[in-house]
């Protein structure tokens, strides 16, 4: 087998309605970078990643110019060869991490393509499915709970609520929809936006309504999140804090925090990833496959590591369910609120860029 080119290709995805976070200007749109690798035998392998200032911290200028860099040394690389050829690309994409994450997937595409088998099931097959959560994001209390209505009549059963604006308003919001839905399992993510005091008071108030607080505490004050995670009531999660396997590294050796979300654009692909999930298993600390707003083919790389470990204890994934005109479609079957796997060669998924 041998890679003939490798083609890339910007797209403005708009989001169907703006999205708050906390310390961060309203989202409306991302930039989402495909890559196609073809071959001589007339196999396509795509990747796929985003560049947004606010989520990711990179220029979508800077991630394009990177995975334009990459795609000219492809064709030199062997297929097969795919530790080599991804630290081969890694020189390239060092200051880039989202751009390594779309040669990552490709690659991984084009390796599971070859053997003929999903790759959920070449990088361990330890389940077929997985339950997700689906985001509720910053909106006003009776907005929040009207949404988490909806998204529970489309059968989700695990909110993730945005928060981290105001301590105060979340403990009403996380309690407003637990009234309303008594029965789903909530999870609150702050995005760094409170105080230790303040992760505290909150924790304490929805000790018995919450499974999981996400990154209370701002992401480079890992002294703040270890008190946190000492003292609380509740399970803490880092998420902006892990940056990749180094960064995962410091986290559970000093255990900052009870477990790890993994967002393959932040540390550049399968590869990091997995390598985070074998550091988090070494620890006994669980796992979680996250997403950013991001393309279907993004959501189903995730959605293959997820399946592959029995450390992967939570899944994160409906990042694409808000895009508008997204040219990925999953070939993953989403069911009240689980995502199923289908036994098609690859990531599973389609794309038509037109």
């Amino acid at each position: 087998m041998q890679i003939t080119k490798a083609e890339v290709t910007p797209v403005e995805l708009k989001l169907r309605q703006p999205v708050r976070m906390a310390g961060l200007p309203a989202i409306t749109h991302i930039t989402a970078i495909f890559v196609r690798i073809e071959t001589r035998q007339g196999q396509n392998a795509w990747g796929c990643t985003i560049a947004n200032p606010d989520l990711t911290g990179e220029k979508p200028e800077d991630v394009i110019q990177a995975c334009r860099e990459c795609a000219i040394l492809v064709p030199d690389l062997h297929p097969m060869n795919i530790e080599f050829s991804l630290d081969e690309l890694a020189l390239l994409a060092k200051a880039t991490p989202s751009a390594m994450c779309a040669f990552d997937l490709a690659f991984h595409d084009l390796l599971s393509l070859a053997a003929g088998m999903p790759l959920y099931r070449i990088l361990g097959g330890y389940r077929n499915r997985i339950q997700t959560s689906v985001t509720i994001p910053i909106a006003p209390v009776h907005e929040n709970v009207k949404t988490a209505c909806e998204r529970a009549n489309q059968g989700f059963r695990i909110l993730k609520i945005k928060g981290g604006l105001d301590p105060e308003e979340d403990v009403q919001r996380v309690q407003a929809i637990h009234r309303a839905l008594p029965n789903h399992i909530l999870r609150l993510d702050a995005d760094g936006g409170y105080s230790v005091q303040q992760a505290l008071d909150v924790a304490r108030a929805l000790e018995n309504v919450l499974e999981m607080l996400e990154q209370p505490t701002p992401a480079d004050d890992l002294n703040g999140l270890r008190q946190m995670k000492e003292i609380s009531p509740i399970s803490i999660l880092a998420d902006q804090s892990l940056r990749g396997p180094a960064s995962a590294l410091e986290l559970v050796a000093n255990r900052v925090v009870d477990g790890l979300s993994i967002k393959l654009v932040t540390c550049g692909g399968l590869r990091n990833a997995r390598q985070i999930d074998a550091i988090a298993r070494a620890a006994k600390m669980t796992t979680m496959i996250s997403c950013f707003i991001e393309p279907a083919l993004l959501i189903c790389a995730g959605l293959s590591l997820a399946l592959s470990s029995s450390n992967v204890a939570y899944g994160d994934l409906d990042g694409h369910l808000d895009l508008i005109h997204d040219p990925s479609k999953a070939g993953f079957k989403l069911e009240d609120g689980w995502l199923v796997a289908t036994d098609v060669p690859g990531l599973g998924y389609t794309v038509d860029l037109g």
